[in-house]
Order: C-alpha cells, then sequence, then structure tokens
C-alpha cells in the first residue's frame, strides 16, 4: 500500500523543509512506500525556491502549485486531485504534527480500517505550546460537534488525519476552501458509512513562521460545514452511505 503525504505550504520558508526532511527520514527507515506532495498555496517568501530544492534533492518529494487564490482547503483540494497512493495523510506544513505517528497511522490503515484519526485530547496524547484562546476555542468546538453528531472521536477539527483512496473518492464533492476542510472530510467520511480508529498523537506549536488559521474568520466556515452535513445526515435517508466495500 503506497502512502501518500500532502502537505500545503503558505510562507512557510522558516519550516517547510525541516518538516518534509524529519518525515523522509522517519517514514524511510519504516520500509513504506511513499510519497511526499508539498501544494504550495500562493507563497510569496522562499517556500517554492526551498520545494524546488528539495524536489532535485528527494525524488520521493513533489510539489505542485495551487492556482489563486489561496487557502487551506483548496490547497488540500489540489492535493487530492494530483496523488498517487493508495492512501493519502494530510498534515500541516509547520512541523506541528509528530512524523512518528505518520507510522503508526499508516499500521492502523494495515488493520482493516478506512481512516485513522489522531486524538491530541485521549490516554497518550501530548499538547505542547498550544495558545490558551485556541485551546479553549478548540475544546468547545469539538464538544459541540461530538455531541451534536454523537461520535467518539473528541478531536475532529485537527488536520492531520489519513484516507484510504476509495473514502476521498467517497466524500467528492469537497466543498470547503478554508481550515473547515478539517472537519468536512472525516464527518463525511462517519456520515457515510467509512470505518474509523482514533489514535493519540503529538502536537507541537509551530517553531517559526506565523498561524496560517483566523479564528474570527473561520467560526461562520465551520458552522456552515458542520450544519451542512447534519442536514446530510438526517435528511438524506442514507442516499450517500456506502453499502458495500471490496
Amino acid at each position: 500500500m503506497k502512502l501518500s503525504i500532502i502537505i500545503p505550504a503558505h510562507n512557510e520558508e522558516g519550516c517547510i523543509e525541516k518538516t518534509v526532511l524529519q518525515i523522509i527520514k522517519k517514514i524511510t527507515a519504516s520500509k513504506i512506500d511513499y510519497e511526499i506532495l508539498v501544494v504550495n498555496d500562493n507563497s510569496t517568501d522562499g517556500t517554492a525556491i526551498i520545494l524546488k530544492k528539495l524536489n532535485n534533492d528527494h525524488p520521493s518529494v513533489k510539489y505542485i502549485n495551487n492556482d489563486p487564490p489561496n487557502g487551506f482547503g483548496l490547497a488540500i483540494r489540489r492535493g487530492l486531485e494530483h496523488y498517487t497512493g493508495d492512501a493519502v495523510a494530510i498534515l500541516m506544513g509547520d512541523g506541528s504534527d509528530s512524523p512518528a505517528d505518520i507510522i503508526n497511522y499508516y499500521r492502523k490503515l494495515e488493520e482493516g480500517y478506512d481512516c485513522v484519526f489522531g486524538s491530541r485530547f485521549i490516554k497518550g496524547g501530548h499538547v505542547y505550546n498550544y495558545p490558551l484562546l485556541k485551546l479553549i476555542l478548540n475544546r468547545m468546538a469539538n464538544y459541540f460537534i461530538k455531541i451534536l453528531f454523537g461520535l467518539r472521536h473528541n478531536d475532529i477539527t485537527n488536520a492531520f488525519k489519513c484516507y484510504r483512496r476509495e473514502v476521498i473518492e467517497g466524500t467528492k464533492p469537497i466543498i470547503s476552501h478554508h481550515f473547515n476542510l478539517t472537519v468536512e472530510l472525516p464527518l463525511k467520511a462517519i456520515i457515510r458509512g467509512y470505518s474509523y480508529a482514533t489514535i493519540p498523537i503529538t502536537w507541537h506549536g509551530r517553531a517559526k513562521g506565523i498561524s496560517k488559521l483566523k479564528i474570527k474568520e473561520m467560526g461562520s466556515r465551520y458552522l456552515f460545514i458542520v450544519l451542512y452535513l447534519f442536514l446530510e445526515k438526517h435528511l438524506s435517508k442514507g442516499d450517500y452511505i456506502i453499502k458495500t466495500r471490496s
């Protein structure tokens, strides 16, 4: 099973090289067939230059440019049009996600799950340098979603997740332009009948650069996706539920 790792990068010249090299080191040692696909999301700094060098030095690293306008969701959607693996992991370009957890995700897929979601807030999970206000809002939003959809999972807004190719195809059309895609993909997968496992993961606050998540701008977008999928769950009469799998 080939694993594609999609990383969106908007003005990540301070982080992206270290992030990619750490992933290469960890995943190469695991003997997993993989590719890293970085989506340059209309960066105005030196990100593109760094990606070109990584591509030249490491055959497993590819990069493509996202068409304007930029947006986290749009960059991921661009990557999902071009990856070649049997499964795909989505993670951040700022180095906040642990490369070791990619291996753990892959091993769970090997057990037969359709999706693997990480949680920073279960036994074995760790969070470092999370801004207090964002942490409070994160926990409130995730609790709301967990109750609304009756989920076991408690970290649905976390971007770092892994899906089999058939899950990605089964969640289309994907409509989110921004960080609300982190909610759209897993909720669609759950609602439409795909299996998932939750494992503890480790998250570190970014060491360099500025977070691209703007809380004031994203609240209504998250709510839109949550309500959109709540309506699908309760009003679609099961039209999108997966009946059979190969």
